[in-house]
Order: C-alpha cells, then sequence, then structure tokens
C-alpha cells in the first residue's frame, strides 16, 4: 500500500464505497482493539507488581494514581494541539505513548520510577481516550450510536480478555516476569496503532471542528454527569482491586482471571446493553447505572464489616463493571444535544472536567484508606445517589434546545 494513499484524505461521505476494512469503523474496532492490550496488562500486574517489587502501602498507590490521572485533567490541551495536528493521527500518535511507556514499567520498580512512566503512559492514555471519543461521535450515525459503541465496547473487552487469558495461561506455566510481560503488552500495542496509520485514509468530517475550548451554559448537565463520573469511577479503578490483593491476597494469575470473568461479561452485555440505551433512551438507563452503583459500594462496605470472603467481592466487582457498561449513555446524550462542531472541543473540555476530581480524590482517599476503607466506599455510595438525582433531569427524548427536563422543546416548524 502506497504511503500517498495512506496520507489521502477521504470525505466521511466518501467512506462508504472503500472496503469494509478500511472504513472509519473499522478504524475504530482497531484502535478500540489496540488500546486495551498495553492498559489492561498494565492494569492486571500493577497491585501485585507495586506491592511485591516497590512496597507500595495505600497511600503510595493513591499518589500513583493522582498522577496517572493529571493528564486527564489536562485533556482540554488538545484543543490546542488539534490546531496542528489531525485528530486521527493524535489519536495514533497517543497510542504509541502508551504502548512505549507501557513496555518500560518494570524498569521502574521505585515511587518516583512509578510516577513518571505512569505520566507518560497516562498522557498517552488520556489523549487518546479524548480523541478517540470525539471520533466515534463524528463518524457514527446517531441512530446507530447505541449499538455501535456497545460493539466497539465489546471488541475492547475482547482484547483486554485476551491479554489477561494470556497471563493467566502463561504467568505461572513458564514463569514470567513482569519485564517481559509488560515489554511484550507494549509493543503489540504500538505495532497496532502503527498499522492503523498505514492502513487507513484520512477520514474528513463533514462538520469542521472548532479549535476553541467551547462552553456552553446548555450542556451543564452533560459536564455535571462528567465530573461526578469520574469522583465515583476513581474510588473503584484505585480501591477495588487494590483491596483484592491488600484484603484478600490474590495472586497475579487470580486477579487477573477476575477480570477475565468481568470482560467475559462486558463482551456479552455490552452490545445488548447499547441495544436498551437506544430502544429506552439514556435516561432509564443512566437511573439503572447509579441506583446499581451505589447498591455495590454499600456492599464493599459491607466486606469490611461482617468479613464476607472473596467470592462475594469478585462478585461485586464483576457487577460493577457491567453497571458501568450504561455510561455510553452519557455520550450518546451528548451527542443528541450537541452542535456538530462541538464534538471535539466539548471532548476535551468533558475529560478535564471528568478528572478534576480524580487528580485530588486517589491521594486523599489513599490516606483514609489507611485508616477506614469503609468508609472510602460510603463516600462512593454517596456519589452515585447525586449522579442518581442529576440522571432524572435528562429528557426522555434530548435534543438541542431540550437539553434536561427543565428546558423546554423548541416548538416544531411551521410546514
Amino acid at each position: 500500500m502506497a504511503l500517498g494513499d495512506t496520507l489521502r484524505t477521504v470525505p466521511l461521505t466518501d467512506a462508504e464505497r472503500w472496503p469494509i476494512w478500511r472504513r472509519p469503523v473499522a478504524l475504530l474496532a482497531l484502535m478500540a482493539f489496540g488500546m486495551p492490550i498495553a492498559f489492561a496488562t498494565w492494569s492486571a500486574l500493577l497491585n501485585n507488581f507495586v506491592i511485591e517489587m516497590a512496597g507500595f502501602d495505600g497511600a503510595d498507590i493513591g499518589w500513583l494514581h493522582t498522577v496517572r490521572e493529571i493528564p486527564g485533567f489536562l485533556a482540554i490541551g488538545v484543543i490546542a494541539i488539534i490546531l496542528f495536528v489531525r485528530e486521527q493521527v493524535l489519536a495514533l500518535v497517543s497510542l504509541v505513548m502508551l504502548g512505549v511507556a507501557t513496555a518500560l514499567t518494570a524498569q521502574f520498580p521505585s515511587l518516583g520510577g512509578l510516577l513518571f512512566v505512569t505520566l507518560i503512559s497516562s498522557i498517552g492514555f488520556h489523549y487518546y481516550e479524548t480523541v478517540n471519543q470525539s471520533l466515534q461521535l463524528q463518524w457514527i450515525d446517531k441512530k446507530k450510536a447505541p449499538q455501535t459503541l456497545g460493539w466497539l465496547l465489546s471488541i475492547g473487552s475482547g482484547a483486554t480478555l485476551l491479554a489477561y487469558g494470556l497471563i493467566v495461561v502463561t504467568w505461572r506455566a513458564y514463569d514470567l516476569s513482569y519485564d517481559l510481560v509488560y515489554w511484550v503488552a507494549g509493543g503489540t500495542t504500538v505495532l497496532i496503532a502503527l498499522v492503523a496509520f498505514f492502513a487507513f485514509p484520512q477520514f474528513e468530517s463533514p462538520n469542521p471542528q472548532s479549535k476553541k475550548m467551547v462552553l456552553r451554559r446548555r450542556y451543564w448537565l452533560y459536564y455535571a454527569l462528567q465530573f461526578m463520573s469520574g469522583a465515583r469511577r476513581q474510588i473503584f479503578v484505585v480501591f477495588a482491586a487494590f483491596m483484592m490483593v491488600e484484603r484478600y491476597g490474590f495472586d497475579v494469575h487470580q486477579i487477573t482471571a477476575l477480570f477475565m470473568g468481568t470482560l467475559l461479561a462486558n463482551m456479552i452485555a455490552a452490545p445488548l446493553l447499547g441495544g436498551i440505551v437506544a430502544r429506552f433512551g439514556e435516561r432509564l438507563a443512566l437511573v439503572v447505572e447509579y441506583a446499581g452503583l451505589g447498591a455495590i459500594f454499600l456492599l464493599y462496605a459491607a466486606l469490611y464489616i461482617y468479613d464476607w470472603g472473596p467470592w462475594m467481592a469478585g462478585a461485586l466487582y464483576v457487577l460493577n463493571h457491567l453497571f458501568f457498561a450504561l455510561a455510553l449513555a452519557i455520550k450518546t446524550y451528548f451527542q443528541k444535544i450537541a452542535e456538530p462542531g462541538d464534538i471535539a472541543p466539548t471532548a476535551a473540555v468533558a475529560f478535564t472536567i471528568n478528572h478534576i476530581a480524580a487528580v485530588f480524590l486517589p491521594a486523599g482517599l489513599g490516606y483514609l484508606w489507611l485508616t477506614s476503607p469503609t468508609t472510602v466506599f460510603f463516600l462512593a455510595a454517596g456519589m452515585a445517589f447525586v449522579s442518581l438525582l442529576l440522571s432524572l433531569l435528562v429528557p426522555r427524548h434530548p435534543v438541542p434546545g431540550h437539553e434536561t427536563i427543565l428546558a423546554r422543546p423548541l416548538p416544531a416548524p411551521a410546514e
């Protein structure tokens, strides 16, 4: 394939005439497969690696995740970068950064070293996620968005499952090292990003994206949902898996097997959940998600009160992820209320808002974790309740001008 063909700009409206394996959705699917190989491997080994090799406690893991979230807080910088770099190119460059940093992780078995390499990988991860969300909402038809996003989520879950499966099968059997596994996973993601760059043309959206920061009052509910989502998710991401290792003594192959079960459930459920969002609307999906998450966080706290065993903790972990999958409803809600040219800059702004709490919560709650893990999970349940109240403001059929139930729908134009 000629490099000139790779660098060719193709209008999105003409992309349907290309072979199916070179269309925009195929590129989104390839990226959805490539990113989790590095990120899932990093996550699966992280808690065991930092405890065994770096001697981390709850405060240390809190600081690591605080540093990991700083690039998410600075995702608004994407707006400046896309003045000079196409979003599609930026997404692939970010994947390369994530892959390289993952490959190097085991070379830094200390708090300072891990904070440094985590910052680099996090820049790649968060800038990729910001641009990828923008491209998804630009390239996918609104009518097909919930189902397509569900399938993309399922593809990502499949890639994660593959990474977890290889770890479970080979970790003990071949006495693998953290170093080797991180190198292989990171290198694979880099290779996939390079293939994606050379195999696809540059797709041109019919709606040019604004290259300046966009903050609109009518998007306030979307911003609020993003803020609460980021705050609540951080407690789960930082402490749920850490608890499995610290409290129940899960080994690498055991924690990875738990992740595998979670991903199998997600692969099956994500397309179905996308169909549910399409049929019943974003409001119901979000209400169910937040009510379920609130109950799960209360049960996490009860693990310390009633001393339930690891099987209960594992079941809650799987259920937690299933409810998180309904968060695609936030994306489709915004797609329905947004001006087409606002998608890219608002994706960057939303990512920054999503990570405001993520910058200080992990470190602060890390110290609280040392004395009261139960309180940490009670706080998460409270955040889920606030999110539930916000979700009740989402209209059944959101459109521009009717972004919340507090805004009256605009009258239909006369025939």
